[in-house]
Order: structure tokens, then C-alpha cells, then sequence
């Protein structure tokens, strides 16, 4: 069997959640790859949305194995607020959940050490949640982080204590202010939930499912976009967010790739600092935040809004090998006479060019075409491709054209049965 993998083309927030949990029927197996609980994977069904940071979006539907990987960061105090979460509405997921002893602990001093660092910035900030990721990557990188199979054997509080001091030693540069203690019991209560779920080697774990003949799809956080590697470095996130990133994340070897889902938005959105070419800085853009309710599901940050940016996306097509493409948040383009579409950069030095360069701060300005837009009103009840409005299947045809990749599923709206399946 192949693991299929579903990432995001952008700069994240493009749905992955809701797609997951759309998907999620023709698999087995749901397993998070990279990234912490900056992660906001925003599912809604029954008219109750539902927001997950570090548990695979399969966990609602039932009988499916839901696996965080070796290359997720885990914050055991927000790991617990899920878990907690899901009792509320009745979710066991007791059986469900397996967690990479690989998976790599953000401690209470890593989320200090990232508030401290960012603040030192100033107007150089790169815009971090301030959840510890970072410096929990730092940690793993510079091989002396915590791991979740530590928890689970002795001198776990050793190892803790040393990793600690040097925190307090690094913190002592900052002209800081912190209160440890008040994470610590929370964080040493998350442990405890954590050790309650089955720890697995989630390498042999997932190998053993696909010889079994299991169905696995990857869930990727973020997006390409904020690749350590390939995003738009430094304003980056600290993990491979690439389809790449599913073989490391997860233990399973290159030639196990199957069908690789690129997420995207029908526009651009980015939320903290960075280049952003096709920012929107008019009404326009303040229309898309408020039309697509664009605030971050972890943060509460208002995104940057812009029109769909081709170069970007190309770029991104190529890195994970992109088989098909799943367009979101459609109807939320509905009502604009006019809508624009990236094609090309102009940079500092006048050259025009279409590919993703080396530094994007180097663009000044876009080129664009211009398609015509569709309304609210015809978009209202459609759930098939037949029933959409011309323009609409026009604008999918253009970026189809423009990609060489067929757009397979479109989002209309945030619920499940908001989806159309277009081929």
C-alpha cells in the first residue's frame, strides 16, 4: 500500500482540517507528520466547529487509527486542553490515538525562550506564535531535546532538569521577565494524559499497517510556503511542511508516495510577518478577511488577504509532486465583478519573472490577468459541478491550464457537505 499525503500550497490556513475530515472515509490510518500546536486544523459538522493543534483531524470519524508522528513537537498543557475538549463533546478516542515515542516535548521554558527571542527583535519579529516550537526544534537539531519515550522511562526528571538549566542560562542573555512555575504543573499534568495514550515506535508502527494493507493518508500542518527549507526564509516555521516531510515525519521511505492532495485557497492569505507580493492593502482586502473570516483558529490574529498568486503556487506544485489539487473557500470570491490572478513578478532590478525566487522581498510589484467573477446568488445550492456558474468553472479551468494539475474537490462553504467533487 502507498501513503497518500495532503499538505498546504500556501502559507497555511487553507482547510486542511476540513479536507482531512472529508477524506478521511477512504482511509484507515490519519497521521500527523510535522509541526506543533501552531497547527490550527478547523473542522465543522453538525454546526459545531471544532479546532485541533496537535491530533490528527481522523479523530472524529470512528474505527480509525490517528497517529502523531516522530516529527510533530508536542506542548502536553495544550494536549490536554484537546483531549479535554473532545470528552466534552462526548469523543473517546482512547483507542483510537497512538503517539511516536520520537515525537519530540515543548517544555514550559521553550515557550519562554520563544517569547523572550521574539521580543529581543523588535521590528525584525518573524511573527511566532510563541508556542515553543522553535526552540523545541533547536533542541531536537542540536540533540539534546526531550521525547516523549523519555516520559515513559527512568530519569525522565534528570533529563528535564538539564535540559532546564540551560534554558535559564540562555533566558539570562534576555532582559526577560517569566514565571516558570506557572506552566509547570499544568505541563507535568499533560505528561501524565500523554503516558495514558499507547507510545509507540510509530516507524514500525506505520510500516507493519501498510504491509497489513492498511489505507494511510499524512497530515501535513502549515504550508509549503513556511518551509524551513523552501518558504520564505527566515519568515518560516521550523519544520519541513512538504511532502518530503511526510517520509521523515513518519518513518516511511520515498517510494511508499502515493497520491500527493495540494491544498490551496481560491485567494492568498498569510498571518504575521513576511513578504506577501499579492497583499491586499484596500477594501478588497478587508472584504476577503471579513467574508472569509480570516482569523487565525490557534492565534485569533487577522490574516493578510490577496489575490491567488500562480508563482507561488507553481512552486509549491513542484516541490511535493502535487497529483491533485483541492480548491477552498470558492464562495467566499462570490460577489467580486472582478477577480485577479498572479502570473508573473517584477523585481527591484525590472526584470519580470515567473518563477519563486531566492528572496520574494526582492519583488516590487505584480503582473496580473483579470477574470470575471460570480455571485452569491449562483453559488446557492450548488453540490455538483453542473450546477456551478460558468465563471466559476472557467476560473478552476484557468488555474487547471496554468498548473498542468486537475482541481479534483472544491470547497463552497465550511461544513462537510459543503464540498463538490469535480473529477
Amino acid at each position: 500500500m502507498k501513503v497518500d499525503v495532503i499538505l498546504g500550497l500556501q502559507w497555511g490556513d487553507e482547510g486542511k482540517g476540513k479536507i482531512v475530515d472529508v477524506l478521511t472515509p477512504k482511509y484507515d490510518v490519519i497521521a500527523r507528520f510535522q509541526g506543533g500546536p501552531n497547527a490550527g486544523h478547523t473542522l465543522e459538522f453538525n454546526n459545531i466547529k471544532h479546532v485541533l493543534h496537535t491530533i490528527p483531524s481522523g479523530i472524529f470519524r470512528e474505527n480509525q487509527v490517528n497517529i502523531i508522528g516522530n516529527g510533530v513537537v508536542i506542548d502536553p498543557i495544550i494536549f490536554k486542553k484537546e483531549i479535554d475538549a473532545l470528552k466534552k463533546i462526548n469523543v473517546d478516542i482512547s483507542t483510537q490515538l497512538f503517539i511516536s515515542k520520537k515525537a519530540h516535548l515543548i517544555m514550559p521554558s521553550h515557550r519562554i525562550l520563544d517569547a523572550a527571542s521574539e521580543a529581543s527583535k523588535g521590528k525584525t519579529k518573524i511573527g511566532s506564535t510563541l508556542k515553543g516550537i522553535g526552540p523545541a526544534y533547536m533542541d531536537k537539531t542540536g540533540r539534546n531535546g526531550l521525547r516523549v519515550g523519555d516520559a515513559v522511562n527512568e530519569g525522565f526528571k534528570e533529563k528535564y532538569d538539564a535540559l532546564l538549566q540551560k534554558h535559564v542560562t540562555i533566558l539570562e542573555q534576555y532582559d526577560f521577565e517569566y514565571n516558570l512555575a506557572e506552566f509547570e504543573k499544568g505541563w507535568l499534568e499533560g505528561i501524565e494524559v500523554l503516558k495514558s495514550f499507547e507510545i509507540v515506535d510509530s516507524e514500525h508502527f506505520i510500516n507493519k499497517l501498510l504491509k497489513e494493507g492498511k489505507t494511510v493518508l499524512a497530515e501535513g500542518a502549515q504550508g509549503t510556503l513556511l518551509d524551513i527549507d523552501f518558504g520564505s526564509y527566515p519568515y518560516v516555521t521550523s519544520s519541513n511542511t512538504i511532502c518530503a516531510g511526510a517520509c521523515t515525519g513518519l518513518g516511511v521511505s520515498p517510494n511508499r508516495i502515493g497520491e500527493v492532495f495540494g491544498i490551496f485557497k481560491a485567494y492568498c492569505t498569510r498571518v504575521g510577518s513576511g513578504p506577501f507580493p499579492t497583499e491586499l492593502h484596500c477594501t478588497t482586502g478587508e472584504e476577503l478577511r471579513a467574508k472569509g473570516n480570516e482569523f487565525g483558529a490557534t492565534t485569533g490574529r487577522p490574516r493578510r488577504c490577496g489575490w491567488l498568486d500562480l508563482p507561488a503556487l507553481n512552486y509549491s506544485i513542484m516541490l511535493n509532486g502535487v497529483t491533485q489539487l483541492i480548491m477552498m473557500k470558492a464562495d467566499v470570491l462570490s460577489g467580486f465583478e472582478k477577480i485577479k490572478v498572479a502570473t508573473a513578478y517584477k523585481l527591484n532590478t525590472g526584470e519580470v519573472i515567473s518563477d519563486f525566487p531566492y528572496d520574494i522581498e526582492l519583488v516590487t510589484d505584480v503582473v496580473y490577468d483579470e477574470l470575471p467573477g460570480w455571485t452569491e446568488e449562483e453559488l446557492k445550492g450548488v453540490d455538483s459541478k453542473e450546477k456551478m456558474p460558468k465563471n466559476l468553472k472557467d476560473y478552476i479551468r484557468y488555474i487547471e491550464e496554468k498548473t498542468g494539475v486537475s482541481i479534483t474537490y472544491l470547497s463552497l462553504g465550511p461544513n462537510r457537505d459543503q464540498t463538490v467533487i469535480l473529477k
